[in-house]
């Protein structure tokens, strides 16, 4: 058996033979498009050439014209917050469902992370490079190969089915999600009637591993903010004042210092946990996964996955503070970090924040001063795993991959499902996706499994043919 071919499992669709070989055929084309689209540095962050995202929107709209079974495909924007600026270029595409057939809408995003580092990159970031059975490129796999895995899953559908059939399509592929999905709500509320859908499919998670499909059950949510420690009015000489006069680098140490135990377990009262079982995920695989250095031991208590899935974390992932070939010896009278919190399944965003809050007043050490802003809230997300899409989500990646799904959560967030919930409250949500534990998002040397991309294509086309035979 080769790494593209499976056994059919009992009871299978009786369109799974035909769907697989034409996902098969298909294949060369779903790569080549997704390569086009890992060519556009469609980065969303703010200091980014705008053009290459509306380039990306562009390039995502065409492909689903070119499918042949939507009634409207436009670019939409929207407002961000209430202000009269724009957000980035999103892709919109409505079938109506027709005999009584449900309505599925498929998101996934265009837009990437930026390169970073070229230099840690083996191979350049936009140039898309096959390397073995994985596709490298900023994007290949978050989350244009998400956005490829709709494309390709209507064409296989609508090949073997024909163009003529009775299930609702509306797509949302969004430009703004690796830059906090900053117009998402507005975007909702403005396309309401378009969007609405009995099944949503947010392409934008991972799987169990290359050869285990991941149904995403559980997300954490975010509290991010900027957190300011002050103690000086101004620079002061080390020598002169040093020993007496605290200065904020020392007020800083100190004060992040609370927020975790000695096991590193987060220490803030008000940050809960959910209570879950978890499958068993061996400390070597974190250790290999997370790239743990030797010798470096794991933080936290529990199962591995529960401090993955179920527990908060708090980490610093940034400072403002003189460099070392900047350094002199001076106090230095402020330091400014970002801090990143993922707080647990079941916890209210708010709430998570007025935690962290007043977990920073009290502890402030010294009297230090200190300031919070730039407040980012996410909530975290549990899928109703007893609905009839998530059997049948379940059911066709049993049939596309040959192995059984897993239930799964994630340590990351994707705070724009709370939006989804709010505006969409009947429909069912299903978290899907194309990465595995080596796709490395993110980062360096971000890259696309093709077998995987292959097996989430034919799913996503399974899936169809079981929600269009279905009243």
């Amino acid at each position: 058996m080769t790494d593209f071919e499976q056994t059919n499992p009992a009871n299978s669709h009786p369109s799974l033979d035909a769907l697989r070989e034409t996902v098969q055929l298909g294949l060369p084309a779903a790569i080549a498009d997704l390569s086009s689209l890992v060519r556009i540095p469609s980065v969303s962050w703010d200091g980014f050439d705008p053009a290459h995202v509306a380039a990306s929107a562009d390039a995502v709209k065409a492909l689903f014209d070119g499918v042949g079974v939507f009634e409207s495909v436009e670019i939409a924007r929207a407002p961000i917050g209430s202000t009269e600026t724009l957000g980035q270029p999103a892709v919109l595409a409505t079938r109506a469902a027709r005999n009584g057939r449900p309505t599925v809408l498929l998101y996934a995003h265009h837009d990437v992370q930026p390169q970073g580092d070229e230099a840690s990159w083996d191979s350049a970031p936009f140039e898309p490079t096959v390397r073995g059975d994985r596709l490298y490129g900023r994007g290949a796999s978050d989350d244009k190969a998400g956005v490829m895995s709709h494309v390709a899953a209507i064409r296989a559908f609508a090949a073997t089915v024909g163009t003529d059939f009775d299930l609702g399509l509306a797509v949302f592929i969004e430009g703004e999600e690796e830059f906090g999905s900053r117009s998402f709500s507005n975007f909702l509320t403005q396309n309401q009637a378009a969007l609405a859908a009995d099944v949503i499919i947010v392409a934008d998670s991972d799987n169990w591993n290359v050869t285990t499909p991941s149904l995403t059950v559980a997300l954490r949510g975010n509290v991010a903010f900027k957190l300011t420690v002050s103690t000086l009015e101004h620079a002061s000489h080390s020598g002169m004042f040093g020993g007496a006069a605290p200065d904020a680098m020392l007020a800083t140490i100190a004060l992040l210092a609370t927020l975790h135990d000695e096991n590193g377990s987060v220490a803030v009262d008000g940050l809960t946990s959910w209570e879950t079982e978890t499958p068993d995920y061996p400390e070597e695989q974190l250790r290999e996964e997370a790239a743990l250095l030797p010798g470096v031991l794991p933080i936290g208590t529990g199962t591995v996955l529960s401090r993955l899935w179920a527990q908060p974390a708090i980490t610093i992932t940034g400072i403002d503070a003189p460099t070392v070939v900047n350094a002199s010896n001076t106090l230095i009278p402020t330091v400014t970090v970002k801090l990143s919190a993922r707080i647990a399944p079941g916890q209210n965003a708010a709430d998570a924040y007025a935690a962290l809050e007043a977990h920073l007043r009290a502890h402030a050490p010294f009297g230090a001063h200190i300031a919070i802003d730039n407040v980012d809230l996410g909530s975290p997300f549990l899928v109703d795993t007893d609905g009839w899409a998530a059997t049948e989500a379940k059911a066709a990646m049993h049939e596309a991959w040959g192995t059984p799904a897993v239930e799964t959560g994630i340590g990351g967030s994707i705070p724009f499902i709370a939006d989804l919930v709010t505006v969409f409250p009947e429909a069912q949500i299903l978290v899907t996706g194309v990465e595995d534990p080596d796709t490395r998002a993110h980062s360096p040397n971000e890259s696309q499994h093709l077998g995987v991309f292959q097996r989430a294509i034919l799913t996503e086309a399974v899936l169809f043919a079981k929600l269009n035979d279905r009243a």
